[in-house]
């Protein structure tokens, strides 16, 4: 027995003296949903709407009792796993930047749900860039990985620890394209989805957004989507033509932020985003915005 483990056990016998048993159950809780957050999160499965595919999730707990708001979080092309994972696809080999984003949330009071949208469709690795033609039908961000999406919001509202009308959805680069076309009002496998029955708000980080231009895109729901001027994989300035098409369209609610400078991937703690100056600076305001957007919209009522 480790010498953490002996002082626990002892420390639990002499307040079991003192202490009502309801309230000692109330703490070993607290403990144990911290001890969670702390050791990684929580592998969980669910089936897609796609009506085919049982999907794999890393769930974070927030330590404080809940029930709590939600976010889904949606990978981009390279997966939801490390580029170091040597073939371990698992809690364990999540990405950097999706282990700080489960964490943050969690950190905030939000259950945070990570969707492997592609490990269970026999890509986990994901695929590398400029390599979209090649990319199976199966993984459509257009089409499938919206279902994906909708399928995790739908077993999230199976919880009793989760608001039902309080899930937002998060998505990067090819996550953040299935985002944008999981929350318009002809989403794919919902009829007339609403931010009460659906998604509440959408967060979306350097998405590609031609396919949502060259429609009349109609979002249902808020969103804000953060583009980098110098995005290396894709273009940013469709994001803004959709942004002005959708506010001449008399919808308010959705916000474009453009950082001068940054990358693809700004967000990513990694050194090698994380050495240019411009991706910094993104990196704090995007998490700042992210963070204040999804208190407006997924705050308890």
């Amino acid at each position: 027995m480790s010498r953490v483990g002996s002082v626990f056990r002892s420390t639990v016998r002499a307040l079991a003296r003192f202490v009502h048993p309801l309230a000692m159950l109330l703490w070993l809780a607290a403990v144990a949903r911290s001890a969670g957050a702390a050791e990684g999160p929580m592998t969980v499965t669910f089936p897609s709407l796609d009506g085919r595919t049982t999907l794999i999730g890393y769930l974070f707990l927030p330590s404080t009792p809940g029930p709590w708001p939600a976010v889904v979080m949606m990978h981009g092309r390279a997966g939801a796993y490390s580029s170091l994972a040597a073939g371990v696809h698992d809690a364990t080999t999540l990405s950097a930047r999706h282990r700080q984003w489960g964490r943050f949330w969690s950190e905030r009071g939000y259950l945070a749900l990570h969707v492997d949208s592609f490990g269970p469709r026999g890509h986990a690795a994901g695929f590398p860039i400029r390599s979209y033609a090649n990319r199976p039908a199966e993984l459509n961000e257009q089409t499938v990985r919206p279902l994906d999406a909708y399928g995790a919001a739908a077993w999230l509202r199976t919880r009793a620890d989760v608001i039902p009308d309080r899930i937002g959805l998060q998505g990067w680069s090819n996550g953040a394209m299935a985002t944008l076309a999981a929350m318009a009002q002809k989403a794919p496998g919902l009829t007339a989805p609403t931010p009460e029955a659906a998604f509440r708000a959408a967060l979306m980080f350097y998405p590609g957004c031609r396919v949502q231009a060259s429609q009349e895109y109609r979002p249902y729901a808020p969103a804000l989507v953060l583009v980098a001027s110098d995005d290396e994989e894709v273009a940013p300035l469709p994001c803004r033509m959709l942004a002005a098409e959708v506010k001449a369209r008399g919808i308010a609610d959705f916000e474009l932020v453009w950082y001068d400078g940054a990358t693809h991937a700004f967000d990513d703690p990694g050194a090698r985003r994380q050495r240019i100056e411009a991706n910094r600076t993104a990196r704090r305001d995007s998490m700042e915005r992210a963070e204040a957007f999804f208190a407006r919209h997924l705050a308890r009522k």
